[in-house]
């Protein structure tokens, strides 16, 4: 028998044809640390990327000093300075408090919600099933994530819902321990690392070095050349997410 159309299912989307992105983060700061360099290169390319932001980053008292500002409202200053660096275009908050997060069900019709409204054709998110991914926010946002994705192409999801379905492209998980597709972003690294900076309530200059030193080394770790820097995210069909157990090796 010829397996070949089936085979086929088991390869990465691809990419190019993504005009429209929604990098969903659980943090005012994740998707700069997540897949900054690939934002950068995609609204270089002229791909439009808005960021959902799901809680109030409430909890990130570091220890850093901030001013009297409220924290939230510092996060927030600095999450848009840092998104428009990269070239980001519209900012959606949920303002859920901080470190709250329980249940993918309810969150995952609310980003279906958005991603209908605004017709988006991909979507990116930190991947929940990072073995040693300890922090609930991450997990439950990549789950949710997951769940609108395959969810959103159904007439009467979310319940009552006046939107028409989509059927998204791409799903993309970033901070993954299996990434499957790479992106060179040497050209915006230093890009990525001034975007990653402007967090200044929760980055210190000791801890900015570190992470500039771990993205460098593992993005040339990755391409196996000195001075080539790429970072990857673990793309995968809405297909892929529901009921085939190939996925984790795709």
């Amino acid at each position: 028998m010829d397996y070949s159309a089936v085979l086929s299912l088991f390869a990465p989307p691809k990419l190019d044809g993504i005009k429209k992105l929604l990098c969903v983060q659980p943090h005012p700061d994740d998707n700069e640390i997540g897949m900054g360099g690939i934002i950068a290169l995609l609204t270089k390319k002229g791909v439009q990327v808005d960021y959902l932001t799901v809680t109030d980053g409430s909890l990130g008292d570091t220890g850093i000093p901030y001013g009297d500002e409220n924290l939230v409202e510092v996060r927030k200053r600095e999450l848009e300075m840092s998104g428009k660096a990269l070239g980001v275009s519209s900012f959606h908050y949920f303002s859920i408090p901080d470190g709250t997060l329980k249940d993918p069900g309810d969150l995952a019709r609310r980003i279906s919600q958005l991603l209908r409204e605004e017709r988006y054709d991909a979507v990116a998110a930190p991947d929940p099933w990072n073995s040693y991914e300890a922090h609930l926010d991450h997990v439950v946002t990549g789950k949710a994530v997951a769940q609108a994705a395959i969810s959103c192409s159904l007439k009467k999801y979310p319940e009552n819902t006046d939107t028409q379905p989509l059927s998204l492209s791409a799903v993309l998980f970033y901070f993954t321990s299996k990434p499957n597709t790479f992106f060179d972003i040497s050209e915006e690294f230093e890009r990525k690392m001034g975007a990653v900076a402007m967090h200044a309530s929760q980055i210190s200059g000791e801890m900015l070095q570190l992470y500039g030193g771990y993205f460098k080394w593992r993005g040339e770790r990755i391409s196996g050349k000195e001075g080539v820097i790429m970072e990857g995210v673990k793309a995968l069909l809405p297909l892929h997410l529901h009921c085939i157990p190939e996925a984790e090796g795709i």
